[in-house]
Protein backbone atom coordinates (compact mmCIF):
# COMPACT_ATOMS: atom_id res chain seq x y z
CA UNK A 1 0.00 0.00 0.00
CA UNK A 2 1.53 3.33 -0.95
CA UNK A 3 2.22 5.80 2.36
CA UNK A 4 -0.33 8.42 0.17
CA UNK A 5 -3.70 8.38 -1.39
CA UNK A 6 -2.48 9.00 -5.25
CA UNK A 7 -5.28 9.19 -7.67
CA UNK A 8 -4.96 5.91 -8.66
CA UNK A 9 -7.01 4.84 -6.02
CA UNK A 10 -9.91 6.47 -7.27
CA UNK A 11 -9.51 4.98 -10.72
CA UNK A 12 -11.92 1.64 -10.02
CA UNK A 13 -8.76 -0.75 -10.46
CA UNK A 14 -6.59 -2.84 -8.09
CA UNK A 15 -4.89 0.18 -5.90
CA UNK A 16 -8.41 1.39 -5.53
CA UNK A 17 -9.52 -2.58 -4.62
CA UNK A 18 -6.87 -2.60 -2.36
CA UNK A 19 -7.63 0.18 -0.51
CA UNK A 20 -11.24 -0.24 0.61
CA UNK A 21 -10.24 -3.91 1.13
CA UNK A 22 -7.37 -3.20 3.39
CA UNK A 23 -8.61 0.30 5.04
CA UNK A 24 -12.34 0.47 4.43
CA UNK A 25 -13.68 -3.05 5.19
CA UNK A 26 -11.00 -4.24 7.49
CA UNK A 27 -11.88 -1.43 10.02
CA UNK A 28 -15.52 -1.22 9.57
CA UNK A 29 -16.62 -4.89 10.03
CA UNK A 30 -18.40 -5.37 6.35
CA UNK A 31 -16.35 -8.10 4.22
CA UNK A 32 -18.44 -7.48 1.28
CA UNK A 33 -17.46 -5.19 -1.00
CA UNK A 34 -18.36 -6.26 -4.55
CA UNK A 35 -22.49 -5.65 -3.85
CA UNK A 36 -23.89 -1.68 -5.78
CA UNK A 37 -26.40 -2.26 -2.75
CA UNK A 38 -26.87 -3.91 0.84
CA UNK A 39 -30.03 -5.20 1.97
CA UNK A 40 -31.10 -4.16 5.88
CA UNK A 41 -33.67 -5.34 7.85
CA UNK A 42 -35.91 -3.25 9.88
CA UNK A 43 -37.85 -3.62 13.21
CA UNK A 44 -41.59 -2.18 13.40
CA UNK A 45 -41.84 1.44 13.89
CA UNK A 46 -41.45 5.20 12.16
CA UNK A 47 -38.10 4.73 9.56
CA UNK A 48 -36.34 7.77 10.15
CA UNK A 49 -33.40 8.93 8.00
CA UNK A 50 -30.81 11.72 8.07
CA UNK A 51 -27.90 12.89 6.30
CA UNK A 52 -24.58 14.69 7.06
CA UNK A 53 -20.99 15.79 6.11
CA UNK A 54 -18.63 16.38 7.46
CA UNK A 55 -14.82 18.35 7.08
CA UNK A 56 -12.75 19.90 10.61
CA UNK A 57 -9.57 21.07 10.32
CA UNK A 58 -7.13 19.31 11.94
CA UNK A 59 -8.63 16.25 11.06
CA UNK A 60 -7.60 15.28 14.72
CA UNK A 61 -8.08 16.99 17.78
CA UNK A 62 -8.29 16.56 21.82
CA UNK A 63 -11.48 13.75 22.45
CA UNK A 64 -11.64 12.81 18.61
CA UNK A 65 -11.47 13.39 15.26
CA UNK A 66 -12.98 13.54 12.02
CA UNK A 67 -14.01 9.69 12.35
CA UNK A 68 -15.65 9.27 15.36
CA UNK A 69 -17.22 12.97 14.70
CA UNK A 70 -19.07 11.81 11.65
CA UNK A 71 -20.03 8.92 13.55
CA UNK A 72 -21.40 10.94 16.78
CA UNK A 73 -23.06 13.78 14.15
CA UNK A 74 -25.05 11.36 11.91
CA UNK A 75 -26.44 8.94 15.26
CA UNK A 76 -26.93 12.11 17.26
CA UNK A 77 -29.44 13.50 14.44
CA UNK A 78 -31.47 10.30 14.89
CA UNK A 79 -31.60 10.06 18.92
CA UNK A 80 -32.54 13.24 19.41
CA UNK A 81 -35.93 12.44 16.60
CA UNK A 82 -36.55 9.65 19.62
CA UNK A 83 -35.02 7.05 16.64
CA UNK A 84 -32.43 4.08 17.87
CA UNK A 85 -30.28 4.37 14.99
CA UNK A 86 -29.24 0.93 13.04
CA UNK A 87 -27.43 1.58 10.25
CA UNK A 88 -24.95 4.55 8.09
CA UNK A 89 -23.60 4.60 5.04
CA UNK A 90 -20.54 6.67 4.43
CA UNK A 91 -18.84 8.15 1.26
CA UNK A 92 -15.11 9.17 1.81
CA UNK A 93 -13.73 12.05 -0.48
CA UNK A 94 -10.05 11.76 0.08
CA UNK A 95 -7.85 14.31 -1.42
CA UNK A 96 -4.28 13.44 -3.43
CA UNK A 97 -1.61 13.48 -1.35
CA UNK A 98 -3.24 12.59 1.69
CA UNK A 99 -1.69 10.05 4.24
CA UNK A 100 -2.55 5.92 4.00
CA UNK A 101 -1.33 5.62 7.66
CA UNK A 102 -3.65 8.48 8.77
CA UNK A 103 -6.76 7.51 6.62
CA UNK A 104 -6.59 4.17 8.27
CA UNK A 105 -6.67 5.61 11.80
CA UNK A 106 -9.61 8.19 11.11
CA UNK A 107 -11.41 4.83 9.68
CA UNK A 108 -10.69 2.58 12.60
CA UNK A 109 -11.87 5.45 14.87
CA UNK A 110 -15.04 5.44 12.68
CA UNK A 111 -15.27 1.72 12.88
CA UNK A 112 -15.12 2.12 16.83
CA UNK A 113 -17.62 4.90 17.27
CA UNK A 114 -20.05 3.17 15.19
CA UNK A 115 -19.83 0.24 17.23
CA UNK A 116 -19.82 1.81 20.17
CA UNK A 117 -22.90 3.42 18.98
CA UNK A 118 -24.70 0.12 18.09
CA UNK A 119 -24.77 1.21 14.03
CA UNK A 120 -23.60 -0.98 11.00
CA UNK A 121 -21.66 0.87 8.13
CA UNK A 122 -23.70 -1.12 5.49
CA UNK A 123 -22.50 0.73 2.29
CA UNK A 124 -19.93 3.31 1.51
CA UNK A 125 -18.40 4.64 -1.99
CA UNK A 126 -14.67 6.45 -2.21
CA UNK A 127 -14.04 9.58 -4.11
CA UNK A 128 -10.31 10.59 -5.03
CA UNK A 129 -9.89 14.03 -5.42
CA UNK A 130 -6.43 16.03 -7.44
CA UNK A 131 -4.35 17.89 -5.08
CA UNK A 132 -5.48 21.15 -4.07
CA UNK A 133 -9.36 20.38 -4.61
CA UNK A 134 -10.01 19.21 -1.32
CA UNK A 135 -9.21 19.03 2.53
CA UNK A 136 -7.67 16.15 3.33
CA UNK A 137 -10.47 14.22 3.87
CA UNK A 138 -14.23 14.23 3.88
CA UNK A 139 -17.24 12.05 5.05
CA UNK A 140 -21.05 12.22 4.16
CA UNK A 141 -22.91 10.00 6.52
CA UNK A 142 -26.17 8.96 6.23
CA UNK A 143 -27.94 7.25 9.08
CA UNK A 144 -30.87 4.82 9.46
CA UNK A 145 -33.14 4.76 12.74
CA UNK A 146 -36.55 3.40 13.76
CA UNK A 147 -38.76 4.93 16.37
CA UNK A 148 -41.70 3.89 17.99
CA UNK A 149 -45.13 4.07 16.86
CA UNK A 150 -47.03 7.39 18.54
CA UNK A 151 -43.39 8.88 19.62
CA UNK A 152 -44.06 12.86 18.91
CA UNK A 153 -41.48 15.31 19.20
CA UNK A 154 -41.37 18.23 17.40
CA UNK A 155 -40.91 22.30 17.84
CA UNK A 156 -44.56 22.40 17.54
CA UNK A 157 -45.72 21.19 20.47
CA UNK A 158 -43.70 23.30 22.78
CA UNK A 159 -45.78 25.45 24.94
CA UNK A 160 -45.53 28.40 27.36
CA UNK A 161 -44.37 27.69 30.73
CA UNK A 162 -42.09 24.42 29.44
CA UNK A 163 -39.12 24.31 30.77
CA UNK A 164 -35.39 24.23 28.54
CA UNK A 165 -32.74 21.78 30.00
CA UNK A 166 -29.09 21.34 28.07
CA UNK A 167 -27.71 17.68 29.21
CA UNK A 168 -23.92 19.22 29.78
CA UNK A 169 -21.18 22.06 29.41
CA UNK A 170 -21.36 23.81 26.36
CA UNK A 171 -18.80 24.97 23.85
CA UNK A 172 -16.51 22.62 24.92
CA UNK A 173 -16.13 21.30 20.99
CA UNK A 174 -15.41 24.65 19.78
CA UNK A 175 -12.70 25.43 22.01
CA UNK A 176 -10.85 22.21 21.20
CA UNK A 177 -10.79 22.28 17.64
CA UNK A 178 -9.10 25.53 17.64
CA UNK A 179 -6.79 25.27 20.40
CA UNK A 180 -5.34 21.79 17.98
CA UNK A 181 -4.98 24.43 15.47
CA UNK A 182 -2.88 27.03 17.21
CA UNK A 183 -4.01 29.48 15.39
CA UNK A 184 -3.36 31.83 18.57
CA UNK A 185 -0.19 30.79 20.18
CA UNK A 186 -2.72 29.44 23.07
CA UNK A 187 -2.37 25.36 24.40
CA UNK A 188 -4.82 24.31 27.01
CA UNK A 189 -6.41 21.07 28.50
CA UNK A 190 -9.89 21.45 26.94
CA UNK A 191 -11.52 18.13 25.18
CA UNK A 192 -14.36 17.95 22.44
CA UNK A 193 -17.46 16.59 24.01
CA UNK A 194 -18.39 14.70 20.76
CA UNK A 195 -19.85 11.81 21.88
CA UNK A 196 -23.19 9.41 20.85
CA UNK A 197 -26.00 10.91 23.22
CA UNK A 198 -28.30 7.59 22.64
CA UNK A 199 -28.23 6.78 26.09
CA UNK A 200 -29.13 10.62 26.84
CA UNK A 201 -31.91 10.62 24.56
CA UNK A 202 -33.73 7.42 25.52
CA UNK A 203 -33.57 8.15 29.22
CA UNK A 204 -36.16 11.01 28.43
CA UNK A 205 -38.20 9.47 26.05
CA UNK A 206 -40.42 7.46 28.97
CA UNK A 207 -41.85 11.38 30.41
CA UNK A 208 -44.71 12.36 28.95
CA UNK A 209 -44.33 16.00 29.42
CA UNK A 210 -41.26 16.03 26.29
CA UNK A 211 -41.78 18.06 23.95
CA UNK A 212 -38.44 18.13 21.70
CA UNK A 213 -35.04 17.48 21.69
CA UNK A 214 -32.20 18.71 19.17
CA UNK A 215 -27.78 18.60 19.63
CA UNK A 216 -26.46 21.73 19.53
CA UNK A 217 -23.86 21.95 16.71
CA UNK A 218 -22.90 24.90 14.48
CA UNK A 219 -23.98 27.69 16.54
CA UNK A 220 -24.45 26.19 19.47
CA UNK A 221 -27.08 26.65 22.10
CA UNK A 222 -28.15 29.76 21.62
CA UNK A 223 -29.04 28.94 17.80
CA UNK A 224 -30.72 25.61 19.05
CA UNK A 225 -32.72 29.01 21.32
CA UNK A 226 -33.73 30.37 18.26
CA UNK A 227 -34.67 27.35 16.15
CA UNK A 228 -37.08 26.71 19.21
CA UNK A 229 -38.30 30.57 19.51
CA UNK A 230 -38.70 30.90 15.56
CA UNK A 231 -40.38 27.30 15.20
CA UNK A 232 -42.65 27.50 18.00
CA UNK A 233 -43.57 31.38 17.56
CA UNK A 234 -42.68 31.90 21.08
CA UNK A 235 -40.05 33.54 23.56
CA UNK A 236 -37.03 32.22 25.65
CA UNK A 237 -35.22 32.70 28.97
CA UNK A 238 -32.19 31.44 29.68
CA UNK A 239 -30.41 31.82 33.04
CA UNK A 240 -26.60 32.81 32.24
CA UNK A 241 -25.60 31.58 35.70
CA UNK A 242 -27.68 27.94 35.19
CA UNK A 243 -26.09 27.28 32.42
CA UNK A 244 -22.90 25.00 32.57
CA UNK A 245 -20.17 26.48 31.16
CA UNK A 246 -16.37 24.28 31.85
CA UNK A 247 -13.63 27.00 33.54
CA UNK A 248 -11.19 26.09 30.73
CA UNK A 249 -13.55 27.28 28.06
CA UNK A 250 -14.74 30.40 29.58
CA UNK A 251 -10.81 31.28 30.31
CA UNK A 252 -10.46 30.82 26.80
CA UNK A 253 -13.41 32.91 25.38
CA UNK A 254 -12.60 35.53 27.41
CA UNK A 255 -9.39 35.57 26.09
CA UNK A 256 -10.56 36.14 22.64
CA UNK A 257 -14.00 37.42 22.97
CA UNK A 258 -15.74 34.54 21.60
CA UNK A 259 -19.32 33.27 23.65
CA UNK A 260 -19.65 30.14 24.50
CA UNK A 261 -23.53 30.32 23.87
CA UNK A 262 -22.62 30.38 20.17
CA UNK A 263 -19.86 27.61 20.08
CA UNK A 264 -20.15 24.00 18.79
CA UNK A 265 -20.83 21.30 20.69
CA UNK A 266 -21.04 17.45 19.39
CA UNK A 267 -22.20 15.29 22.30
CA UNK A 268 -24.72 18.00 24.66
CA UNK A 269 -28.71 17.00 24.27
CA UNK A 270 -30.93 20.44 24.65
CA UNK A 271 -34.31 19.34 25.62
CA UNK A 272 -37.45 20.96 26.30
CA UNK A 273 -40.54 19.21 28.63
CA UNK A 274 -43.47 20.17 30.47
CA UNK A 275 -42.95 22.05 33.56
CA UNK A 276 -44.19 19.06 35.67
CA UNK A 277 -41.64 16.74 33.53
CA UNK A 278 -38.63 18.94 33.86
CA UNK A 279 -37.23 17.74 37.75
CA UNK A 280 -37.72 14.03 36.11
CA UNK A 281 -35.90 14.57 33.52
CA UNK A 282 -32.64 16.21 34.85
CA UNK A 283 -32.78 13.34 37.76
CA UNK A 284 -32.61 10.93 34.38
CA UNK A 285 -29.72 13.07 33.40
CA UNK A 286 -27.68 12.92 36.17
CA UNK A 287 -28.08 9.86 36.88
CA UNK A 288 -25.61 9.06 34.15
CA UNK A 289 -21.88 10.00 33.43
CA UNK A 290 -22.85 12.09 30.62
CA UNK A 291 -25.19 13.74 31.90
CA UNK A 292 -23.80 14.86 35.22
CA UNK A 293 -24.13 18.13 34.80
CA UNK A 294 -26.88 18.55 32.89
CA UNK A 295 -29.26 21.80 34.25
CA UNK A 296 -32.46 23.26 33.90
CA UNK A 297 -31.34 26.38 31.82
CA UNK A 298 -34.38 28.32 31.11
CA UNK A 299 -38.28 28.86 29.93
CA UNK A 300 -40.53 29.22 27.27
CA UNK A 301 -42.38 32.71 27.79
CA UNK A 302 -45.29 33.49 25.88
CA UNK A 303 -44.42 36.60 24.51
CA UNK A 304 -43.47 35.91 20.98
CA UNK A 305 -39.65 35.92 18.48
CA UNK A 306 -36.59 36.89 21.37
CA UNK A 307 -34.28 35.00 22.99
CA UNK A 308 -33.28 36.47 26.34
CA UNK A 309 -30.18 35.71 29.20
CA UNK A 310 -30.80 36.97 32.64
CA UNK A 311 -27.45 37.49 33.59
CA UNK A 312 -25.43 36.89 36.41
CA UNK A 313 -25.41 40.22 37.83
CA UNK A 314 -29.48 39.97 37.35
CA UNK A 315 -29.88 42.20 34.14
CA UNK A 316 -31.43 41.04 31.13
CA UNK A 317 -29.85 41.18 27.64
CA UNK A 318 -31.43 39.95 23.91
CA UNK A 319 -29.32 37.25 22.55
CA UNK A 320 -29.28 37.94 18.89
CA UNK A 321 -29.48 35.62 15.99
CA UNK A 322 -26.18 34.20 15.11
CA UNK A 323 -24.63 35.84 11.44
CA UNK A 324 -21.09 35.25 11.25
CA UNK A 325 -19.10 32.51 12.12
CA UNK A 326 -17.72 32.72 15.53
CA UNK A 327 -14.95 30.21 14.23
CA UNK A 328 -13.82 28.35 10.94
CA UNK A 329 -15.69 25.41 10.00
CA UNK A 330 -15.25 22.53 12.84
CA UNK A 331 -17.79 19.75 11.66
Amino acid sequence: MDETITLAHGNGGRKMRALIERVFAAQLGNPDTQADAAPISLPPGEIVVTTDGFTVQPVKFPGGNIGSLAVHGTVNDLAVSGATPLYITLAAFIEEGFSTALLEELVASLGAASREAGVRVVAGDTKVLPRGQGGGVYFALTGIGVRAPGCQLGIGRVRAGDKILVSGPVGDHGIAVMLAREEFGLRGDVRSDAACVLKLTQALLPLPGLRFMRDATRGGLATVAHEIALGAGLGLTLEEEAIPVREGTQIVCAMLGYDPLYLACEGRVVAVLAAEDAEAALAAWRALAQGELAAVIGEVQAAPGKVNLRTRIGGARILPELEDDALPRIC
